[in-house]
């Protein structure tokens, strides 16, 4: 709940600029915001199997973050999943591959960040692996990082970098307040 205000952007800046994940994987409509604990998995391409795995063990308040290998031409993801992940209180999705019935998840609020949106479904028969390290647009992500994801993209907190990022993020946005309250007409960004 303490990271509520703080941006993936500035999550990023006070992480010494490291943990954004590839800019591809963008919310699937404005204003979307997840904030978490990771649960991983790896799907296959044009499979989907894993990431249902991901959703049973998932807890309230998680994240699921999914490595579909960017491949674009699949929903992985769609409306009755996401029906089924806010029922059990998972918080987002994060996934490097494709998505579909947008327009009835961003109606049910539920955050969905994605490299892609594709009409074309997917199978259940591969099974990858299922709440381990992955690697997402260029990230390591382990089980438990904080995921923070919003208009401006995705980061990804080490579990145990979380406090001093935190701490660092406080610092940081106390300092951009007090450059805000500072600009007048002639007083810019160059002066400070």
């Amino acid at each position: 709940a303490k990271w509520g205000n703080i941006t993936a952007a500035t999550a990023h800046e006070a992480m010494g600029r490291r943990g954004a994940v590839h800019s591809a994987i963008k919310p699937i409509g404005a204003g979307m915001r997840v904030v978490g604990p990771a649960v991983t998995c790896v799907c296959a391409p044009g499979d989907n199997l894993s990431l249902h795995v991901a959703m049973r063990v998932a807890q309230p308040g998680d994240v699921l973050v999914c490595d579909a290998g960017g491949y674009t031409e699949q929903g992985l993801f769609g409306d009755v999943m996401a029906t089924s992940a806010q029922v059990k209180g998972i918080a987002g999705l994060v996934v490097h591959g494709g998505v579909r019935d947008v327009a009835t998840i961003r109606k049910m609020e539920f955050p969905v960040f994605s490299s892609s949106i594709c009409m074309r479904g997917t199978v259940k028969e591969t099974l990858g692996p299922v709440n381990g390290p992955i690697v997402l647009g260029g990230i390591r992500v382990n089980p438990g990082d904080l995921v923070i994801a919003d208009d401006d993209g995705v980061c990804i907190v080490p579990l145990e970098e979380i406090d001093a990022v935190y701490e660092n993020a406080l610092i940081l946005e106390e300092k951009e307040e007090g450059f805000r309250a500072n600009f007048t007409p002639t007083v810019t960004t160059w002066e400070l």
